[in-house]
């Protein structure tokens, strides 16, 4: 039979469909994905291409290596075509019912590597530490610009996830305003903590870690598993041990270990699933809402393993063909 389960912090409802249920070998890609070389001559993000993007704002290089040429090993520039205005001064929400606003923010990708092949899953553990230092360092940079009221960093990780360029990027959205999922987000955190005087994350980590059955691996200062109610198979959430609501908070220290667990999700991904297609979300609170009680940042992977159709659009409620309990153990394996 089918069984709904809730998510106690989205308060989404999701249906796992035991009847149709897959066994999780039969999401392992059928055929490898198209190898890509070292260096692609036409990619803008390849090392002797940097006057092909905008600027470097940051970069890790080699001494005596200048901005905007070769000897980087982790390059951030603007987004050449951005979905926000860096420029663009911030305006007040006009009309009465057609509201609009200016589109001011900031949207910048960040370069991982200069090899055009590789991804989280097959660097070293040294580049995904500094990828993800870089991507605290940047967030540090602009939660200080008043204009902004939240920050999303991401990364797209193949085609049916949405990414347009194959080498390795995520990307940095600052935004002006806070959109409504992210406030119904909170809400539901805020609505917990009122009802249970404790963080509905740190509660929800503290239930996986009792019951063992999704946990796929935890160190010191991370947890991973896949959620009870998980939106879509292998769907992994990455949460800090530590209560903290901004991931601007963090420390080197943590930084690290995020990194260590990043790296192991995404290999296991990477090598049980046949290089699955992916969105990675870092899930951060609002900049005001930082220090608060009752919410947790946490890191979301989302594996683009089956295609939401017309009822999961219609409902809002996710049809998960895949038990979480049987994908954590095949993860663990």
């Amino acid at each position: 039979m089918s069984e709904l389960r809730l998510n106690r912090a989205t308060k989404e409802w999701i249906i796992v469909a035991t009847e149709r249920a897959k066994r999780p070998h039969q999401f392992q890609a059928e055929s490898g994905k198209e190898k890509l070389p070292p260096y692609e001559p036409s990619c803008p993000f390849c090392p002797g291409n940097e006057k092909k993007t905008p600027p470097e704002v940051y970069a890790l290089r080699k001494k005596r290596s200048f901005p905007d040429q070769p000897g980087w090993r982790i390059r951030v520039v603007t987004n050449k075509y951005p979905a926000l205005d860096p420029e663009e001064k911030m305006a007040k929400i006009s009309g009465k019912f057609f509201r609009t606003t200016s589109g001011a923010g900031k949207h910048e990708v960040i370069i991982e590597t200069p090899r055009h092949n590789k991804s989280i899953a097959t660097m070293s553990l040294k580049q995904v530490e500094e990828m993800c230092l870089v991507y605290l360092r940047r967030y540090l940079v602009l939660e200080k610009d008043k204009r902004f009221k939240l920050i999303i960093i991401f990364r797209n990780h193949g085609v049916t996830a949405g990414t347009s360029l194959r080498h390795p990027h995520s990307q940095l959205i600052a935004l002006p305003l806070v959109p409504a999922s992210i406030r119904h987000l909170l809400e539901e955190a805020m609505r917990y903590y009122d009802d249970h005087g404790s963080c509905v994350f740190c509660d929800m980590t503290d239930e996986e870690l009792t019951a063992r059955k999704r946990i796929i691996l935890e160190n010191e200062k991370f947890v991973a598993f896949h959620p009870f109610a998980s939106r879509t198979p292998f769907e992994t959430w990455i949460v800090p041990r530590k209560h903290n609501a901004g991931f601007g908070n963090i420390s080197q220290d943590e930084v690290k270990s995020m990194a260590m667990v990043l790296k192991h999700v995404l290999k296991k991904l990477y090598e049980k699933l046949g290089d699955p297609d992916f969105n990675l979300l870092v899930r951060t609170a609002p900049l005001k809402d930082a220090f608060e009680d009752y919410y947790h940042w946490y890191v979301q992977i989302l594996p683009r393993l089956t295609t939401p159709a017309g009822f999961e659009l219609g409902s809002g409620v996710y049809i998960n063909s895949s038990l979480p309990e049987e994908t954590a153990r095949f993860i663990k394996k």
